[in-house]
């Protein structure tokens, strides 16, 4: 018998087909219900709550493989900020990347996860006092500096031989939305390659004894679309290697690779990526005579946005000038659209039928607590009613708040039929914990 024999008929209209490209691997429809690794999203509902993030484990580490196989030669380096979980890290361990962590608690995380000290690196525009401590007490391989004060800092910190990476803005354009773009002149992160500020920084850290210099580091954006982008950055990477003076061995060109969020966005070209990223760099390395660095990427939301499915639950509905669909949920789990801008696509899981655009809100007393707007969904759409909105395993747990008090999901992890919580949904006693 098949899955789709096996559970009930949940509705009499035919639920519309699954987009392509949105959802977790494997993803199927059984009657008019969702089905997410092997668990009907019915039942995760019933048995988890709403709101709910579900995690597909063989799609996160489909995503890690692919990386693996394009760039066999590289260090593949999870972005750890994009989802923050000891278990996600253990699947990216054993799946054989690297791992990034930004902050003392993100490397707690890490230590919970048993993830090997010798395949860590820390990096981020601020790291506390706190934070390097952290880094040097477990023994992470590099640490990618940020400022001249953090230079300083860490090298009274350190011991001898602490390996460092330099993180450049080395003025690449990624084309990408102002909030997310992170290569170009006029923003915190890294040090000018334009101003002489990036050269200035590998002269400081070759005058910190207690330093070692291993590489360069940089990262032009999120949702970025061109290999073009990547290419430019590597050509402007590998004339400052040539301008050193000293061995650099390493060179990290970040992460920021994009994954679809909508129907018809394609996915990022990741072959391609290897294939003229690599070229560019031998051809750089061969004409300014340096020897050829090992690249490094670090992969986060590629990894695991298309993986992640969050389910609610339709509180209520509200017709006027456009119709609007509030759910149990909202800016406090998906603060992305009023960040900047993102959109979902949503689907009302149980039945279809004819449909009609609505605005999907939260719950938080905010006007911009939006969550989709302009969805497709069927006209009789009322309280009850489940929705599920795909790509959503990207810095959804990351950046979820207690906004109005409201408590974080969970984070459910689906495989073979069996879900299990990786994250547990936050209780009001662990609110109130905080509070003397």
């Amino acid at each position: 018998m098949t899955l789709a024999e096996l559970l009930p008929s949940t509705g009499c209209s035919t639920a519309p087909a699954l987009e392509p490209g949105l959802w977790p691997d494997g993803t199927l429809l059984a009657g008019s219900d969702l089905v997410l690794g092997g668990v009907p999203a019915t039942r995760l509902a019933a048995q988890f709550g709403t709101p709910c993030q579900v995690l597909d484990e063989l799609s996160v580490r489909a995503r890690a493989r692919e990386f693996r196989a394009a760039l066999p030669d590289a260090e593949v380096v999870f972005a750890g900020k994009s989802l923050p979980c000891p278990e996600v890290y253990r699947w990216m361990a054993q799946e054989g990347l690297s791992l990034d962590v930004s902050s003392a608690g993100e490397l707690a995380l890490a230590r919970a996860a048993g993830f090997p000290a010798s395949r860590i690196v820390m990096h981020g525009n601020v790291k506390t006092a706190e934070d390097l401590k952290a880094a040097l007490q477990h023994g992470v391989s590099r640490i990618v500096v940020d400022s001249v004060d953090e230079i300083g800092q860490l090298g009274a910190l350190a011991r001898h031989g602490q390996e460092v990476m330099i993180r450049v803005t080395p003025g690449v354009d990624a084309h990408t939305h102002a909030a997310i773009a992170t290569g170009v002149e006029d923003q915190k992160f890294g040090f000018s390659l334009a101003s002489g500020a990036a050269l200035d920084a590998v002269l400081r850290v070759a005058g910190q004894p207690s330093l070692r210099l291993v590489g360069l580091h940089c990262h032009i954006g999120s949702q970025v679309r061109h290999v073009a982008s990547y290419e430019e950055a590597a050509r402007r990477m590998v004339g400052l290697i040539a301008s050193c003076g000293v061995p650099v061995g390493q060179l990290d060109l970040g992460g920021g690779f994009r994954a679809p969020y909508l129907p018809g966005e394609s996915s990022f070209d990741l072959f391609g990526f290897a294939h003229r990223v690599r070229g560019t760099l031998h051809r750089e390395c061969a004409l300014r005579r340096v020897p050829v660095p090992r690249l490094l990427v670090e992969p986060g939301r590629a990894i695991v946005a298309n993986a992640g499915v969050t389910l609610y639950r339709v509180c209520a509905v509200k017709e006027g000038t456009r119709t609007f669909v509030a759910v149990d949920g909202g800016m406090s789990d998906n603060p992305r659209p009023s960040l900047y801008g993102a959109r979902y696509a949503v689907r009302l899981v149980g039945r279809g039928g004819p449909t009609k655009p609505v605005t999907v809100v939260g719950r938080h007393c905010e006007a911009g607590d939006v969550l989709a707007e302009n969805v497709p969904l069927p006209a009789d759409v009322h309280a009850g009613d489940l929705l599920a909105v795909p790509v959503t395993g990207a810095y959804h747990h990351a950046l979820a708040s207690n906004y109005n008090q409201v408590c974080r999901p969970p984070v459910v992890a689906v495989r073979d039929g069996v879900a299990r919580p990786v994250v547990r949904r936050e209780t009001e006693e662990d609110l109130l914990r905080r509070y003397p």
